[in-house]
């Protein structure tokens, strides 16, 4: 893989800086199928930081409680492992690659609604075609990280990369395919490192690999895999965001079959979305 990706791009993604020790540790624990909610409120009590990350989200406007929770063994109870982890992961990758600084590729805020609309569509759906609660963190991450290989080619090959884009407007290819044969390789290449640099396995790391090839996918975490593929379609119609492609690939009909999806998922998607994404922009500004 790293020959088909140039050594700039490569060189970025090298240097991009490790997750932090507890999102490492919290990782490890909630990798473990005996871990417990006494496990992980033993690792983030170490971190004053991410403590009090949990006790925000946890009376934030995303979950809407009643009454206000100041502990953190309840809070992490009340969250679910799951939701703490992918929280501890989002905050941790977000602050480590996304730059402030002004590039002339791709809208970064723009890019950011994009993802943000197909993670809020990935939980939907996946809520819709009832997942276990305790899973539908891991769509939302799955779907808001999906792009990520994205950040290192637009932040080092910015200007060729906003013709690129321009060039597969104009032709009316999808960004991927534009990718492969301009550059010779593409974001999912990118991710792909992205992901094994920060050993992200698991959902995560295989949807931000597979998601332009989920057809030739023969992994265990297909129906998250498909669940964003479908979510990330939704958004380009929806024109929430815009992650630079102006010709996304039309969704394979093998999907929706395998989702089994009812046509009045789509109708409520429009009318809840925009209003699920300024609350999940809680969970991201934590």
């Amino acid at each position: 893989m790293d020959n088909q990706i140039d050594q700039a791009v490569l060189a970025y993604i090298k240097n991009l800086p490790s997750l932090p020790t507890t999102v490492r540790k919290v990782l490890e624990v909630c990798n473990n199928p005996q871990a417990s909610p006494v496990d992980l409120n033993r690792v983030i009590s170490l971190d004053p930081v991410l403590v009090a990350r949990v006790i925000k989200l946890i009376n934030s406007s995303y979950y809407s409680l009643g009454n206000r929770v100041t502990s953190l063994v309840r809070a992490v109870i009340m969250l679910g492992i799951n939701t703490v982890k992918n929280m501890a992961l989002s905050t941790a990758i977000l602050a480590n690659v996304f730059s402030k600084k002004k590039i002339p590729g791709l809208n970064m805020d723009e890019f950011w609604r994009h993802s943000l609309c197909t993670a809020v569509t990935a939980k939907f759906i996946a809520k819709k075609r009832s997942v276990d609660n305790k899973l539908l963190e891991e769509y939302f991450t799955a779907g808001l990280l999906h792009d990520i290989g994205k950040i290192p080619i637009n932040a080092i090959r910015s200007l060729e990369y906003k013709r690129l884009a321009e060039t597969a407007g104009n032709e009316g290819l999808s960004l991927y395919v534009a990718e492969e044969r301009q550059l010779g390789y593409t974001h999912c290449n990118a991710g792909e490192m992205i992901a094994r640099s920060w050993q992200l396995g698991g959902a995560i790391g295989d949807v931000i690999t597979w998601h332009h090839s989920c057809l030739d996918y023969d992994g265990p975490y297909k129906d998250v895999l498909f669940t964003v593929v479908a979510a990330n379609r939704f958004a380009a119609d929806m024109k929430i965001g815009f992650a630079g492609d102006r010709h996304p690939p039309p969704l394979d009909p093998e999907v929706l079959q395998c989702l089994n999806m009812r046509e009045t998922i789509i109708e409520e998607l429009e009318l809840v979305v925009n209003k699920e994404i300024e609350k999940a922009s809680v969970f991201l500004k934590l």
